[in-house]
């Protein structure tokens, strides 16, 4: 198949390598903007086409297209991709709104095309080991569950949107912090298999010199920096979210999720992360959960804790073994997780047939966190959250047969 870049980035640059080198995939092109960010890339990479926007990649021969656009603006690019008959992979978040998000659904259920999203907390080893022990019950009945993305804005994000942004790159930098709320909410919803209906949501106003959050400042007139969120879930449960972006914080992962159960509990504080059963017996998984850089890739100019984002290898339960062989020693990043989406969304399109990130799984990963931001305007207001559905009943997923 052929797959086109739409953004050539250092975030794409994470996955350019793996897309040319899977087993399935016979040619890559990019795309961006800035043609010269992309001929770059292009050369770095061994790449023999460049087209100069995204309208002339969905205008291309290519089967499919992988988004690593700036983020507000996934929705609006992958629905134009799938309406020229483009299977679809975007960077979170999946939309901007909730009609960005309603009508991404509905594209795909009227074209028939694969949609997913690289959510990558989908593949954190923690996300895997607590789908895990719920699948076997180990977990019990689900109690409460905690996701949290505390990243603050000059831990990285200064550059980032300076990188992409432009002039204005405080119009976008200042989004709602609960307009991304995928990496937190993720990890509780494809453990459990529950939705989020209902949530009550508080803001910080923001207080920095640097004016990025305010009204009249940003896109959305958002005040917040910093939000924290109450959930009830379809099965009765609690969850709560932080999403923050001014935050005093640097132990342990800056994405993080605790699972309670009737029967056991994972936690993770800090850098601890730790099983515990019914029986008050724990079990340390720093070991088992661990990923480093033992793929031997480094950025000296990337702060330290930007490395496991960028460059990080497997840990020990990551199911490395359905992995193409010819993905061996090549970059990882976010704990792992960049190669295993790259295979999904390769496999989907092959397959036709839905990765588990797929786009009703994706709209539950995000319209609780637009409501939520709903409820922080309102002071803290109870609002009821829209489900958009599930995948119709003849789809089935992947399959993940060796190569």
């Amino acid at each position: 198949m052929k797959i086109g870049i739409s953004g050539c980035g250092a975030f794409a640059e994470c996955f350019i390598p793996l897309y040319k080198e899977h087993p399935l995939v016979d040619k890559v092109v990019l795309a961006d903007i800035i043609t010269d960010r992309a001929r770059d890339a292009a050369k770095r990479y061994g790449i023999n086409q460049v087209v100069e926007s995204h309208d002339a990649l969905c205008q291309s021969d290519v089967d499919a297209i992988a988004i690593y656009t700036q983020r507000h603006l996934h929705g609006m690019q992958a629905v134009q991709a799938m309406q020229s008959g483009k299977h679809v992979y975007s960077a979170v978040p999946a939309a901007g709104s909730m009609e960005e998000i309603e009508e991404l659904v509905q594209t795909v259920e009227q074209t028939g095309m694969q949609y997913m999203s690289g959510e990558t907390s989908y593949y954190y080893p923690a996300a895997i080991y607590c789908r895990d022990k719920f699948a076997t019950g180990e977990l019990g009945e689900f109690v409460y569950g905690e996701g949290e993305y505390m990243h603050d804005m000059a831990h990285g994000f200064y550059e980032a949107f300076q990188h992409s942004g432009g002039d204005d790159w405080k119009r976008v930098a200042g989004i709602p912090p609960m307009h991304y709320p995928t990496h937190s909410t993720s990890m509780i919803i494809s453990t459990v298999g529950q939705t989020l209906t209902h949530v009550s949501c508080y803001g910080y106003r923001d207080r920095h010199s640097d004016e990025i959050y305010g009204e009249g400042r940003n896109n959305w007139d958002n005040p917040f920096s910093n939000q924290s969120a109450l959930f009830r879930t379809s099965g009765g449960g609690i969850c709560r979210v932080n999403e923050f972006r001014r935050i005093g914080h640097g132990i342990g992962n800056c994405v993080r999720t605790s699972i309670y159960g009737t029967l056991g509990c994972y936690e993770e504080q800090g850098n601890a992360q730790l099983w515990t059963n019914h029986a008050r017996e724990q079990e340390d998984l720093a070991d088992m959960l661990h990923c480093g850089n033992e793929a031997g890739h480094f950025d000296p100019d990337l702060a330290s804790g930007q490395q496991l984002d960028f460059y990080s290898s497997y840990a020990k339960n990551h199911p490395v073994h359905r992995l193409p062989k010819s993905f061996a020693n090549l970059p990882n990043g976010h704990f792992g997780s960049h190669q295993f989406l790259v295979d999904d969304f390769v496999r989907s399109v092959q397959q036709n047939k839905l990765a588990p990130n797929h786009v009703w799984a994706s709209a539950r990963y995000l319209i609780p966190g637009l409501v939520a931001h709903q409820s922080s305007l309102k002071g803290g207001e109870q609002l009821p959250i829209p489900d958009l559905g599930s995948p119709p009943e003849d789809a089935s997923l992947i399959s993940y047969d060796p190569y």
